[in-house]
């Protein structure tokens, strides 16, 4: 079907004729005087006088209501489509602090034999299973969250996964800082998904480290969420043992020795979420999975007609009907004559 997004601009269309009966006020003051008046003031008429100028004035009437048919927003409605509507709204928190630059991950589908010359760190690791796991939560509202030194909003809840995707990949290390504010990054979320329905709410955390920075305490904002009804799952993310060789042979050490491990489990508990230890990307992969089974809010179907834009039309035609009248109104065999006079003159002195 055909409709106006701004149907009360018609009400302008008769605007020229009320112009008509606005009386015409005295000017005594002193005004600039333009030689040329009279030649513009005549541009237009002709030995067919009247004919032209009613051209011209029903020309005008065409262009202005061209132009108001297109400040009126014309638009096409489709068909009416379903679209999956599970009714979650997912906030992702993830940590891109300077500890999310060890490399101890290995790439999806890679043994560890054939990683020996390879390096990929853990934001990498994330970029690969979250990015996927964002790019099918069809149906959900999904917002991210980078979080270092301090929490910065990337994407508001959004159906446009996609675009959620495409920013968790731009992330760097080093964007936000160098510490981890987990708090900061749990309050910053709760305030996201504050005016969305209850029972409907998560945050998905993920970080390789403890608060070390911040405004906010972790359990404060765990417990601020417990009150709102908010759902928190946390992602401890970190492999716990790699092998480096020093001048004394191999040496293997935990590289995820500041993973507070309890404060991210007492945050999902208090929250009625639940906690994930991800060592690998396999073991992140089938977090992934379990994640996709989040208890959904069974909602009216969401119904949507896709709409075509077309205010560009009448727009166009007003402006290609401008430009046919203004070259109405330029009197080219004048110039010409003028300048082949010229040329005339030129020659014979």
């Amino acid at each position: 079907m055909f409709e106006f997004g701004w149907l009360w601009l018609l009400a302008l269309l008769p605007a020229p004729l009320l112009m008509r009966f606005v009386p015409a006020k005295t000017q005594n003051d002193a005004a600039l005087r333009v030689p040329f008046f009279n030649q513009v003031h005549g541009m237009g008429q002709s030995s067919q006088g009247g004919r032209k100028n009613i051209a011209n004035y029903l020309l005008l009437w065409l262009i202005w209501v061209l132009c108001v048919l297109a400040a009126a927003d014309p638009r096409w409605l489709g068909e009416a489509k379903s679209l999956p509507y599970t009714g979650r709204d997912l906030m992702l928190a993830v940590d891109i602090s300077k500890s999310m630059d060890e490399k101890d991950m290995l790439p999806p589908g890679v043994t560890s034999m054939q990683f020996q010359n390879r390096s990929y760190n853990r934001l990498d690791a994330v970029k690969a299973v979250i990015g996927d796991f964002a790019r099918q939560r069809q149906g959900d509202r999904l917002g991210l969250i980078l979080f270092a030194d301090q929490a910065y909003l990337q994407a508001p809840l959004t159906y446009d996964t996609a675009t959620v995707n495409q920013l968790l990949q731009e992330a760097q290390i080093g964007f936000a800082g160098a510490a981890t504010a987990i708090g900061d990054a749990l309050g910053l979320a709760i305030k996201r998904l504050k005016d969305r329905p209850e029972g409907s709410r998560r945050i998905i955390l993920l970080s390789d480290g403890a608060n070390t920075a911040g405004q906010t305490e972790p359990m404060d904002a765990a417990q601020k969420a417990r009150d709102m009804g908010v759902k928190i799952y946390t992602i401890g993310f970190g492999a716990e043992e790699q092998i480096v060789q020093t001048a004394f042979g191999p040496r293997r050490y935990n590289p995820s020795r500041d993973l507070d491990e309890g404060a991210l489990q007492e945050i999902a508990e208090l929250t009625g979420g639940q906690y994930f230890r991800a060592r690998s990307t396999e073991e992140l992969e089938l977090i992934h999975k379990r994640l996709d089974a989040l208890e959904p809010i069974e909602l009216d179907e969401l119904k949507v007609r896709p709409s075509k834009r077309l205010f560009f039309w009448p727009l166009g035609l007003a402006f290609l009907l401008t430009l046919l009248l203004a070259l109405r109104f330029i009197p080219f065999g004048t110039t010409a004559a003028r300048t082949s006079h010229r040329q005339t003159a030129g020659a014979d002195s």
